[in-house]
């Protein structure tokens, strides 16, 4: 099954969306931290506080951090949970090197590292990882379906999958502020400091487009995962996901 956000695409209508999103990473990894700090406001680290909060009560040694960009959601791991070894894995090379950076700076590289990885095709073993984590990278997947899937494979049995997606807000005046902002703001703001005039279009059109909520649940369903529990952050522009193996 085609969801309506893996049809949307950065650049062109033709091409594989995974190598499109691979490019439009790699254009604004330099900006990347701060637009998305200035976009959100700020929210945004509160959202990944509480998310890791929440994965933190299971107590993962092992964890994958899937779309793992400049490292953000794998360095609040690190010092908030303190595992064994995570595993950021990315298509963005540009980014990785972003938050290699950022790992060395904060002392740690021995418990973080990084790899280039397609999530359609891990190529970790099964069961290879106590959790496995994605911020706001799942609508760039091609195929959700079968990222979702590798993501269930590499888990242990009984292992949790955590997932923090922004989406657009249900209810009024919410739903109508966002859109404006999202439609106008975010891609004025996003094209000036990252110079690319397509990444802060695509962005918020996949916001739009990915299944949320009830939806999304029925999909975690579909790959296999259990014991599923989601919550909205902040009038419903952020929402996290739990599950389990």
């Amino acid at each position: 099954m085609a969801y309506e956000q893996e049809i949307i695409k950065p650049y062109s209508d033709n091409g594989r969306k995974g190598e499109q999103v691979e490019q439009m990473f790699n254009q604004i990894a330099h900006s990347y931290d701060l637009l998305n700090h200035t976009l959100a406001w700020g929210i945004d680290k509160g959202w990944r506080r509480k998310a890791i909060d929440r994965l933190g009560t299971y107590h993962p040694q092992r964890i994958l951090d899937i779309a793992t960009g400049t490292g953000d959601f794998a360095i609040l791991a690190a010092e908030r949970i303190r595992p064994a070894e995570i595993v950021g894995a990315d298509i963005s090379e540009g980014m990785m090197e972003v938050a290699r950076n950022k790992v060395d700076e904060r002392g740690l590289a021995d418990v973080i590292r990084f790899q280039h990885e397609d999530c359609m095709q891990l190529s970790f073993a099964d069961e290879s990882f106590d959790a496995v984590t994605v911020a706001y990278g799942v609508r760039n997947f091609q195929n959700l379906d079968a990222g979702l899937l590798e993501m269930h494979r590499v888990l242990r049995k009984g292992g949790r999958l955590l997932i923090v997606e922004l989406a657009t807000p249900p209810r009024f005046p919410m739903r109508q502020l966002f859109w404006l902002y999202s439609h106008v703001v975010m891609p004025v703001i996003g094209r000036l400091i990252s110079g690319d005039d397509k990444a802060y279009t695509y962005l918020p059109a996949t916001m739009k487009a990915f299944p949320q909520g009830e939806v999304m649940e029925q999909i975690l369903r579909k790959a296999g995962f259990a014991d599923i529990y989601w919550k909205r952050f902040t009038f419903g522009i952020c929402t996290m996901y739990l599950a389990q193996k």
